[in-house]
């Protein structure tokens, strides 16, 4: 009888202590209080947007679950070799650079590309009979009113620091006057539309008279540039940003179809509000 009394004691204060630390249930599926204050300051935003980001991915995870729709692990270590790939790294190369950057770990990076291609499988879904390959004369409308947007360098010169030691390397960054025979340098004009697209957006981001961020060299060693000149910027033609310009305006049209869809969706769902964080 008092094992009974316990047991039942326990529940109810595990109950309690539950209900107490969950903010917001969506169809059945709680968010607590400690999502919430998490995505505020992962995302930056106020309470009200950070519940409704989570709402969002809790309906697309419910909604992925439904439609049965899933990612192998085959899939995910195909996209890590691509990715990998374009930025002329083997797998393992990938996996450092991603730690160095940003302290994510192998699992960490396969379950977040995961999880992106759910999403990408789910959006697909949703909105494929929804959207249309825009014509040309939207095409041209569209580059007529973001000229400003497909305006990039036309080259950088740089001297590429190289070294098989990725300390030394940032010994070197931080002291440019030490002296290190064993870290290679060049100068070179890197002209903007002859390297990758990942090195671009790196030499953009970069200020100019400092270094880039070391990132492995694809060949088991780790480089730097330092950005010593930027030449004038050039108007990309219509042409070369066609593409470009077709998957911007098929992403906004999947974005409209998925803002409907998801507001209506929340609008029918069941939803309950617990509490908020003070």
């Amino acid at each position: 009888m008092y094992k009974f009394l316990l047991s039942v004691v326990f529940v109810a204060s595990l109950s309690a202590e539950l209900v107490g630390g969950v903010a917001v249930v969506v169809k059945g599926t709680p968010i607590t209080l400690y999502e919430i204050e998490k995505e505020m300051q992962t995302s930056k935003v106020d309470l009200k947007r950070a519940t409704d980001i989570l709402i969002r991915k809790k309906l697309e995870e419910l909604e992925t679950k439904e439609r049965k729709i899933n990612v192998t692990t085959s899939e995910v270590y195909e996209e890590i070799k691509k990715t990998a790939a374009r930025n002329n790294m083997s797998v393992s190369e990938f996996y450092d650079a991603i730690r160095e950057s940003n302290g994510m770990t192998s699992t960490e990076l396969k379950k977040s590309i995961k999880q992106r291609m759910l999403s990408q499988k789910l959006y697909s879904a949703i909105a494929y009979s929804q959207i249309s390959q825009p014509s040309e004369s939207e095409i041209e409308d569209y580059y007529k009113m973001h000229k400003g947007e497909f305006t990039h360098p036309n080259s950088f010169t740089v001297v590429i620091y190289n070294s098989k030691d990725r300390a030394r390397l940032q010994e070197k960054i931080d002291n440019p006057m030490l002296y290190a025979p064993d870290i290679q340098t060049q100068e070179q004009a890197l002209e903007y539309n002859k390297i990758s697209p990942e090195l671009a957006v790196l030499l953009e981001k970069t200020p100019l008279n400092s270094f880039t961020t070391i990132v492995p060299d694809g060949q088991g060693g780790y480089i730097s540039f330092y950005l010593k000149e930027i030449e004038s910027a050039k108007e990309s033609g219509l042409e070369g940003v066609k593409n470009q310009i077709i998957n911007i305006i098929m992403s906004q049209q999947r974005e409209e179809v998925l803002g409907d869809y998801f507001a209506r969706l929340r609008h029918n769902a069941d939803i309950k509000t617990i509490r908020m964080p003070e």
